[in-house]
């Protein structure tokens, strides 16, 4: 088998085995491709030798996403987060390197070393606090906005370190001119691409758009992305500031969202390369014995990132609460951080041994990304608003607020949700008081008639300061399932006949909230669904009274039309997932046990529910207990997983169902 096939072979397949692993317990693909570098190279098995040919296969990696980002550079969105991006973001890495360059020499290391190794700790991971950001929805936050403003200036400082870099090599008078020689060609480079190429290139695309092929399409982008990265590289400059250069190209044109879609697998695929060579140059043996010195660097690159991003944030104006959340959303390294690691050493600006504790240090950092992420909202709160003080002057501004209400509503949450709520209420002349913990929130909406008091709905005192004892109704606003179990325990233990409406994401906790005291829940799934469903009856013809009466029926059985759905490959597969009840069809071949028996025979109940009957050829008809089953029928089931399985199990083979049935 040829080399180069049984390198490609090696990498994907233990990629492949890795990411699977890393999707299923929820964490970044980076650090899986990490790890396939660590255990196949050199270093590991030594399945792959770190030689020339591997680390550029890995660098195509880097040049398509590069060419990414160059899709996303936008003049008019730059000139929207001017503040983030150029004020926080430029501060945030300026200063990064400026203390690492004053700190390093002081330990031993040049100057330039200094500077390569500060721009390399200013970065932090585009890819996964995005993905973390719109997973929790908090990309349009105060906090969320700051964060991508600095992650942008970050991407596009990249752009200048990979030209700075390989010239701090130089020393004395040829270090001035190698980085003037190299910034004059980039100059050159950028202005005859992007002046002169802007009207050819939309010009092209067009033609070939015409075509209506998209493989040509695809080989175009193609073409151009890998065509403009090889001139920046025979100008002397690197292959990823031509990618970059494409992207911002394509970006101008009407192309752009089509491109990142179709680059998008490239860019995937090649960047798992990438971090599959980085994980190569890893040597855990170097890194044992220069633990203390790994361990030292994770824990003083993550506190000085967090002072420096925290201290930026209050001096732009941001309150203490999105000042922190920035701080430890971006306190880790990043992708870009092994990118310039991996220079500098080729550089020769950091020696084999410091550049494996700095890759060590960066890597574990990475790993605690998700972890600090997800810990950063109580870690705030404790920080910034949770003292006895502040409790007391909660306490106290919302027992002022509550005094003269009588019959009012309180309102847990001021988000989007609670805000038209309360909005509603206010419409109708009905009372309301408002409790949210985002002090940012607070003070913005402090205009609303002074309904928002700032205030942990979680807790027995704020409840009781907000008048519950003299309430008309309470709204949980917020789809947070632990907080509003705890908001109804403190109801049921101090006013159980207080109405409480909660709303849910879905039905996975609906029995659950009703158990423990909700009046009634609302699960935005279901709720969607049924005005969905609402509107396309009405299109249909159907008499708006008969909407009216479908709808107002599946809510008064506790949405029972719509609990459970079909899960497909699609669905996620997570442990909270698996909890939920979901539909699963079983259809009755001639030799099933259940075949010319009855429903009731099949003592089914206390396993699983049957939702339907579907006869051959016919429709879905509700479950009769005294159906007589035949060969062809379908029975709708609903249940969880475990209990899907057994119940097809009983129908088809016979085991019995009671035995089989799991410990609760």
């Amino acid at each position: 088998m040829p080399p180069t096939l049984q390198l490609i072979l090696i990498l994907l397949g233990a990629a492949v085995l890795v990411v699977v692993v890393c999707r299923l317990v929820r964490l970044p693909p980076i650090l899986g491709y990490l790890v396939v570098g660590i255990a196949v190279g050199p270093h590991g098995l030594g399945w792959v030798e770190d030689n020339a040919e591997t680390r550029y296969l890995g660098e195509f990696g880097i040049v398509f996403l590069m060419f990414s980002i160059g899709l996303e550079f936008s003049l008019p969105q730059l000139k929207s987060m001017r503040r983030a991006v150029f004020g926080l973001g430029l501060a945030q890495v300026a200063i990064t390197i400026m203390l690492s360059a004053v700190a390093l020499p002081l330990a031993g290391f040049s100057w330039q070393s200094g500077l390569a190794l500060g721009a390399t700790l200013a970065m932090s991971s585009t890819a996964i606090v995005s993905r973390m950001l719109a997973e929790r929805m908090e990309l349009a936050t105060p906090h969320g906005r700051d964060v991508m403003g600095i992650l942008l200036f970050q991407d596009l400082a990249v752009v200048a370190f990979l030209i700075v870099l390989p010239s701090l090599s130089n020393t004395g008078p040829e270090l001035m001119l190698a980085i003037a020689l190299a910034a004059t060609k980039a100059a050159v480079v950028l202005l005859l691409i992007l002046f002169a190429g802007q009207r050819p290139m939309r010009a092209w695309f067009h033609l070939i758009a015409r075509q209506r092929s998209s493989e040509l399409f695809m080989l175009n982008v193609l073409l151009i992305t890998l065509g403009l990265a090889a001139i920046t590289q025979m100008a002397g400059l690197s292959l990823v500031l031509g990618a970059f250069l494409a992207g911002m190209l394509i970006a101008e044109t009407e192309y752009r969202y089509q491109v990142a879609e179709d680059i998008k697998p490239f860019r995937d695929v090649l960047l798992g390369l990438f971090f599959v060579t980085v994980g190569m140059v890893l040597d855990l043996s170097i890194v044992a014995g220069q633990w203390g010195w790994v361990l030292l660097l994770l824990v003083g690159l993550l506190l000085l990132k967090l002072a420096v991003v925290v201290a930026l944030a209050r001096g732009f104006g941001a309150p203490p609460g999105t000042a922190w959340r920035t701080g430890f959303y971006l306190a880790h390294a990043g992708e870009f951080s092994l990118v310039l690691l991996a220079v500098a050493q080729q550089s020769g600006l950091v020696d084999p041994v410091g550049g494996q504790v700095v890759l060590a240090g960066m890597v574990l950092s990475m790993l605690s990304a998700p972890l600090v992420i997800h810990f950063a909202d109580p870690l705030v709160r404790r920080l910034t608003a949770n003292d006895w003080l502040a409790r007391a002057a909660q306490v106290t501004q919302l027992a002022a607020t509550s005094m003269t209400r009588q019959e009012h509503v309180i309102v847990c949450g001021y988000g989007r949700s609670g805000q038209n709520l309360a909005r509603l209420l206010q419409k109708e002349d009905i009372a309301c008081i408002a409790l949210d913990a985002d002090p940012q929130r607070v003070r913005e909406a402090a205009g609303d008639a002074g309904t928002v008091v700032f205030a942990d709905a979680g807790r027995r005192e704020a409840l009781l300061a907000a008048g519950m004892m003299k309430a008309r109704a309470l709204a949980i606003t917020f789809a947070d399932t632990r907080t509003a179990l705890k908001i109804l325990h403190h109801v049921q233990s101090l006013r159980p006949d207080l109405p409480v409406i909660v709303r849910t994401l879905d039905d996975a906790e609906l029995d659950r909230l009703l158990d423990a005291g909700a009046t009634e829940v609302v699960p935005e799934v279901l709720e969607g669904s049924l005005m969905l469903a609402a509107h396309s009856l009405l299109l249909m013809g159907v008499p708006l009274s008969r909407v009216l009466a479908r709808i107002r029926a599946i809510r008064e059985e506790r949405y029972h039309l719509f609990r459970g759905f079909y899960h497909g490959a699609t669905d996620t597969s997570d442990a909270a997932e698996n909890l939920q009840p979901r539909l699963h069809s079983v259809l009755l071949p001639e030799r099933a046990h259940a075949v010319g028996r009855r429903l009731a025979e099949l003592d089914l109940k206390g396993l699983v529910e049957v939702t339907g009957i579907r006869r051959t050829g016919g429709r879905p008809q509700r479950a009769d207990q005294d159906a007589l089953l035949g060969v062809g029928d379908t029975l709708i089931l609903l249940g969880r997983p475990e209990q899907l399985l057994l119940a097809e199990s009983h129908l088809l083979q016979g085991e019995h169902a009671r035995g089989l049935r799991p410990h609760s």
